[in-house]
């Protein structure tokens, strides 16, 4: 078993359907955990939906509905949009399971314990949309004078009794933590964070008592906590907390949270404040990606351009919608997409350079050699420079992924593709078959090899494809890790085994741009 590696994404909450915002980070967290895993690291992810809250409160409301059973018709929603996308979670979690509130609770308890909890009053301004505190400080003006918060949400002027946490205790740890290493990235929202901190932190108001839908705070029943130390609890509650043994041991501290740029503060302010208090350890490192535009404009009910990531999924394909999310964006800066952006650039890549290369090898394999595959051929200096062209490019992508630079390294990615079109153009084997038969085999093998291994280097980006791909090249289920990468007997192995190419499918078939998604258009 190999080293534990832990993601989490952000989880959701689902006072509304899944839109492209939340398909995008549970793609990206997808394609860590599958990268990772075939690093071959012991990998568990875990997603969910966040369900408690006045915002949930209300909508049911407007709904003419309980809280619990809006949360759990929505919560299917976004459960089903994983399942579409081919997103391989191992826990997806519920803040209204009874293990959450446990969990929940007892984070609580520690804190208390530890004198950092006090019940005072407060007054302040209060964003129902945000479900956060803003400061008069950093409020904006909006029509008519009404003040909003930084996010451009109403807020309200809140009085009530409350909970608060000591946050203020905490200024000095969370600049160490920020400045020890890579708590935060990208580097950007590390020095946002920071100067938020350096100015100065206030006591945090931490539970409600004028709605009721939440966990209640042990000993005052009459309170439920406030949202986010609910919600950011979750990531404990799916390792077994507060059991500390097991699956927690093994997994925590968490090695990843990705979330959206707009709740960084949430989870590298408060959420590390709390865990040193209760004395858990905080996790490895918080990544805030960016957001992802709808022709350069941010999705929302108001503007009308909301788009049903499964409906995408449907038209173009869930592994071409997966490639060209991380391929399109530089991760961790905001990013757009358009129909026409998806089939420019997933046909110029995916079908015309790399599908078209795997469907001509295995075209010319089937008709030219019987579909034989044959080891021990003589390789020219052409066919060596290509190896070490695709095991560069292959090693500059797991590089980069690693870095969570996912652009870069499909970048490097298709450089080795293009290194091997050329190579295709250049030896021209439809021409040897011809003049020199036996050189048409060697040429024919080459590239048998190295689109095996450019399939298993992007099978975690687009596994169904690839998938499809290697059942068609004799690559056994259990080879398609990188460790398949160190056995370099395999194409020996394959050759002599009974296997044969047969007539080969495409897997990543050319996109056409439905009548309805035009450039000006409702996308």
């Amino acid at each position: 078993m190999g080293e534990p590696y832990y993601i989490t994404t952000a989880i959701s909450y689902p006072n509304g359907k899944p839109h492209i915002g939340h398909a995008y980070e549970a793609i990206a967290a997808d394609v860590i955990a599958r990268h990772r895993k075939a690093e071959g690291f012991d990998v568990r992810l875990q997603t969910g939906t966040d369900e408690h809250g006045l915002k949930m409160m209300q909508k049911a409301r407007d709904l003419g509905t309980t809280p619990a059973e809006l949360a759990t018709e929505m919560s299917g929603y976004f459960r089903e949009m994983c399942d579409a996308l081919n997103v391989d979670y191992d826990v997806f979690i519920r803040t209204t399971e009874p293990r959450h509130h446990e969990a929940t609770q007892e984070l609580w308890r520690r804190m208390e314990a530890k004198g950092d909890l006090y019940l005072d009053r407060y007054e302040g301004w209060y964003s129902v949309r945000d479900e956060a505190y803003y400061d008069e400080s950093e409020l904006v003006e909006g029509e008519g004078g009404a003040k909003l918060s930084p996010q451009g949400t109403p807020v309200e002027w809140t009085v009530e009794e409350s909970w608060f946490f000591r946050l203020s205790n905490y200024q000095d740890k969370l600049l160490e933590l920020y400045n020890s290493g890579d708590f935060i990235r990208p580097e950007s929202r590390r020095n946002e964070i920071a100067r938020f901190v350096e100015g100065g932190l206030r006591d945090l108001s931490i539970s409600r008592t004028s709605f009721d839908w939440g966990v209640k705070v042990p000993g005052s029943d009459n309170h439920v906590m406030y949202v986010w130390v609910d919600a950011l609890t979750n990531y404990l509650t799916g390792l077994g907390f507060p059991n500390e043994e097991g699956d927690y041991a093994r997994y925590w501290p968490a090695s990843l949270h990705l979330i959206g740029k707009d709740i960084v503060r949430f989870h590298t302010v408060y959420w590390p404040a709390f865990l040193m208090s209760a004395d858990v350890p905080v996790p490895q490192q918080v990544f805030g990606h960016g957001f992802l535009l709808n022709r350069g404009q941010k999705e929302s009910k108001s503007v009308g351009n909301v788009t049903d990531p499964i409906a995408l999924a449907e038209t173009f394909g869930v592994d071409t919608l997966r490639y060209f999310f991380l391929r399109e964006v530089a991760f961790g800066q905001d990013g757009s997409w358009s129909p026409e952006a998806i089939v420019t650039r997933c046909n110029a890549e995916l079908a015309n350079s790399f599908g078209n290369l795997a469907q001509r090898s295995l075209s010319m394999i089937f008709k030219n050699m019987g579909g034989e595959i044959k080891s021990d051929l003589e390789q020219s200096e052409a066919d060596a420079a290509l190896f070490e062209a695709v095991a560069s490019g292959i090693a500059g992508m797991r590089k980069a992924f690693m870095d969570l630079a996912f652009s870069d390294g499909l970048d490097a990615w298709m450089k080795a593709v293009f290194a091997c079109n050329q190579y295709v153009d250049e030896q021209a084997p439809w021409a040897l078959r011809k003049t020199d038969p036996a050189r048409m085999e060697a040429v024919l093998m080459t590239l048998f090899q190295v689109v095996r291994d450019l399939a298993i280097a992007v099978r975690p980006v687009v596994p169904s494809a690839i998938d499809a791909l290697l059942d068609q090249m004799g690559v056994a289920a259990d080879a398609r890790g990188y460790e398949a990468f160190e056995k370099t007997d395999w194409f020996a192995v394959l050759a002599a085994s009974d296997y044969a190419v047969e007539k080969p499918q495409g897997v990543f078939p050319r996109l056409e741009l439905p009548d309805d998604q035009a450039e000006g258009d409702a996308a």
